[in-house]
C-alpha cells in the first residue's frame, strides 16, 4: 500500500480504489481519491520543511465553518504532511452565487476572533500562508499586530536579499507608523480566512467554498483586499452584496493598498522583484 492510500485508510476507514494527480497550488501536491465506499475525497500533502501547516490549515477550516456562513470542506483527517477533506467538483461563478458569498463572507466576518492575530481553536501560531511562514500573535489591536506579524518579517527580509531598497523600505515603514490613524475604525477582530485570493475561492454546485485558508482574527478588510489583488469573477456584486449585510467603514478603498503590503511582501521574497515594485505601489496609495 503507497503512502497516499494508507492515509486516505487511516483518515476515512475506506480503501482507495483510484487515485488521480490535481494540477495547481504551489504549497506541494493534490489528488482525488475515490473510495472503496462510493465517496471521493481530496488529498493535499505538503513538501517537508513546513512544520505545523496541516494543522493551521485543518484548524483553519473548521473554524471557518464553525458559523456556517459559507461552504468549507469538510476535514476528514490529517497528520504532519497530508489533509484530507471532502471532495469539490468545479463549477463557474455566477453572479447570484458572488453575491451570496459577498452576503457569506460578511456573515463570517461576523463571527468574530479572540484578537487581532489569534490563531484559530487548536492551530500553532507558527502558521503558513502558501509557502510562506506566518506568525499568529495575539495583539490589543490591528495597528499593533499587522506591521510586527506581516509586514516588517517579510519587508526585512525583502531588503536583506536585495529587492527593496532602503528608499522603498523606509516608504513602507512610514505607513506602518501611522497605521492607527489609518485604519478608519475601531472594528474587533473579524474571523478571517487570510489567504483569501481569488484561487482559494472555488465556486462548485453554485455556491463559492472557502478553500486552503490561513485562519486567524484580523482586519476584515483584509480578506477583501485579497480578493481584489489578483481578480475575483463578479468583484463588485461581492462588495456590494458584502455591504449590504455588514457595512463597511467609510474611505475602506482608499485602504486597499495598506491591506495588500503583506501578500504583496510574501510574493516579493517568493517569487521576486516584480512583486517588490507593486508593493512601493500599493504603499504610496496609503491616504495622506
Amino acid at each position: 500500500m503507497g503512502e497516499i492510500e494508507d492515509v486516505v485508510l487511516r483518515c476515512t476507514g475506506s480503501e482507495a480504489v483510484r487515485v488521480r494527480e490535481l494540477g495547481g497550488g504551489d504549497a506541494g501536491t493534490s489528488r482525488s481519491v475515490l473510495l472503496a465506499d462510493g465517496r471521493q475525497v481530496f488529498v493535499k500533502a505538503n513538501p517537508p520543511g513546513m512544520p505545523g501547516a496541516v494543522a493551521a490549515e485543518a484548524a483553519s477550516l473548521k473554524w471557518l465553518a464553525e458559523p456556517g456562513a459559507l461552504p468549507v470542506p469538510e476535514v476528514l483527517g490529517d497528520d504532519d504532511r497530508h489533509l484530507v477533506t471532502e471532495h469539490l467538483d468545479s463549477g463557474s461563478p455566477s453572479p447570484v452565487a458572488a453575491e451570496e458569498f459577498g452576503r457569506g463572507l460578511a456573515r463570517l466576518h461576523a463571527a468574530g476572533a479572540p484578537a487581532h492575530g489569534s490563531p484559530p481553536p487548536g492551530g500553532p501560531a507558527d502558521a503558513w500562508i502558501g509557502l510562506a511562514p506566518m506568525r499568529n500573535e495575539p495583539a490589543p489591536d490591528w495597528p499593533a499586530f499587522y506591521p510586527e506579524h506581516r509586514v516588517r518579517p517579510y519587508l526585512r527580509r525583502a531588503v536583506d536579499t536585495g529587492l527593496l531598497g532602503a528608499e522603498d523600505s523606509a516608504l513602507v515603514e512610514r505607513v506602518c507608523d501611522r497605521l492607527p490613524s489609518l485604519t478608519g475604525s475601531d472594528e474587533p477582530a473579524a474571523r478571517l480566512h487570510g489567504d483569501l485570493w481569488t484561487g482559494n475561492v472555488h465556486w462548485s454546485g453554485g455556491a463559492a467554498w472557502l478553500i486552503d485558508p490561513a485562519g486567524h482574527g484580523g482586519h476584515r478588510e483584509t480578506d477583501l483586499a485579497m480578493l481584489a489583488l489578483f481578480g475575483c469573477p463578479h468583484l463588485d456584486r461581492v462588495l456590494a452584496a458584502y455591504d449590504e449585510v455588514h457595512p463597511l467603514a467609510d474611505g475602506w478603498r482608499d485602504r486597499v493598498g495598506v491591506h495588500q503590503l503583506f501578500p504583496l511582501l510574501v510574493h516579493t521574497v517568493l517569487f521576486g522583484g516584480g512583486y517588490a515594485r507593486q508593493a512601493v505601489a500599493a504603499a504610496r496609495t496609503a491616504p495622506a
